[in-house]
């Protein structure tokens, strides 16, 4: 009965989890055969043979016959007097080949075995999803929200396996209730102990990217080449597009009539304003493009340094920046460049970095950080509005702006 019983059970397990019967009856032998090393200390002289679709299992146990009172190797070897009692005319030398019931390694081993056996079952199963997930690395994937923690969300797909959807890779906007189907893609697949962690990520480049791809069909087809992506998630997002077809306006194509498909995309990431920019090789072309909507009135490259100084009219400026510096942060990260920003009629403007003696270099990279490198680009903006974009307190604005307004009365 404990054959047919761990069978059965083993069954369900094939069932539920559509594992081969190959793999399933390797699975069980190696079970039963750890099982019977602990038991007898070696499995080398025993036979098992499966039959999982009728519920059958044997295990023998091949054992030379010696003399009485000769036996060395109890799992190898058998007294001629045990031998005769299984058949009256066996003889010094031959072979014995008996079987093995379960309920002869003892209750407790059958627990263990059986549990082992769940225990192999899952480990198989963990290596599959693994697989499976790792080989979808990179692609969208949707599942549904299960359980929502103040660290992640916890996603289950159609076929139960878990999916870890972080804080940090949620779009700030973001708001999900239980039950409802959310869209990322699988960022990384890691197997933690026997388990498979699945990160999904909506704030990863990769995502809009591969949104491209499902919503415009000349990104599908190829015809149209993402060449490269950089986002502020929720906020702001700049994509460089290129085409091999001179028939095709690759910026036109993505965006769609008005703006038509695009939309949806928008949409699914929380409003993000994207903007698609025509790749070129010409830099100075690119750079220009990058910092869209500001126009450029001229571009000096240092190629070595890897910096863009870009000459703007004052209305322009604004515009470069962007909010909180956006524009400029991502035009700089699109092109590789780092972009700095000077207004037409400046040239006695000073460098913020001069006045490193008076101001302390993290309010500098503050001011920088929104595109705010030189003097007169601190003293044309507004203290309210600079309190806004920065993580600056009042009181250290309006001192750094008597040092700066000492400097040119001077």
């Amino acid at each position: 009965m404990e054959n047919i019983a761990l069978i059965d059970s083993f069954s369900e397990f094939k069932d539920e989890k559509l594992i081969d019967r190959v793999t399933l009856m390797a699975i069980l032998e190696d079970v039963l055969r750890n099982a019977l090393k602990k038991k007898y200390g070696d499995d080398d002289n025993f036979d098992i043979i499966i039959n999982p679709d009728k519920g059958d299992l044997e295990i023998w146990r091949n054992r030379i016959v010696v003399a009485d009172g000769e036996v060395e190797e109890p799992n190898q070897e058998i007294a001629l007097s045990e031998a005769q009692k299984i058949e009256p005319d066996f003889e010094v030398g031959e072979d014995v080949a008996e079987e093995v019931k379960l309920v002869d390694l003892g209750r407790r081993s059958i627990l263990a075995l059986r549990q082992n056996l769940i225990s192999k079952i899952h480990e198989h199963d963990n290596t599959n999803i693994y697989k499976q997930f790792k080989d979808l690395e990179g692609e969208i994937y949707s599942a549904e929200v299960h359980h929502i923690r103040h660290r992640a969300i916890i996603l289950l797909d159609d076929e139960g396996n878990e999916i870890i959807l972080p804080k940090d890779k949620q779009i700030p906007s973001d708001f999900f209730r239980k039950g409802e189907n959310v869209r990322g893609i699988i960022e990384s697949v890691e197997l933690k102990g026997n388990k498979p962690a699945i990160i999904m990520s909506r704030t990863a480049p990769a995502f809009l990217e591969k949104l491209f791809e499902q919503e415009i069909p000349e990104v599908f087809d190829g015809l149209i080449t993402i060449k490269n992506v950089v986002r502020i998630p929720g906020e702001k997002a700049k994509v460089a597009v290129d085409s091999y077809d001179d028939r095709i306006d690759p910026v036109g194509a993505c965006v769609g009539m008005k703006g038509s498909r695009i939309h949806g995309i928008v949409r699914e990431l929380g409003n993000e304003n994207i903007d698609v920019i025509n790749y070129t090789n010409n830099l100075q072309l690119f750079i220009t493009r990058a910092l869209s909507p500001a126009r450029v009135t001229s571009i000096k490259i240092d190629e070595e340094t890897k910096r863009a100084e870009v000459l703007l009219k004052p209305e322009e400026v604004s515009k470069a920046i962007g909010r909180g510096g956006h524009n400029i942060r991502l035009a700089g990260r699109l092109t590789g460049y780092e972009i700095d920003v000077f207004r037409e009629g400046a040239e006695e403007d000073v460098e913020l970095s001069e006045f490193s003696d008076e101001i302390e270099g993290w309010i500098i990279e503050e001011f920088s950080k929104v595109g705010l490198d030189t003097a007169k680009s601190v003293l044309e903006q507004d203290v309210e509005d600079l309190v806004k974009r920065t993580d600056l307190e009042e009181e250290t604005i309006l001192d750094v702006i008597r040092i700066l307004k000492e400097e040119f009365e001077d």
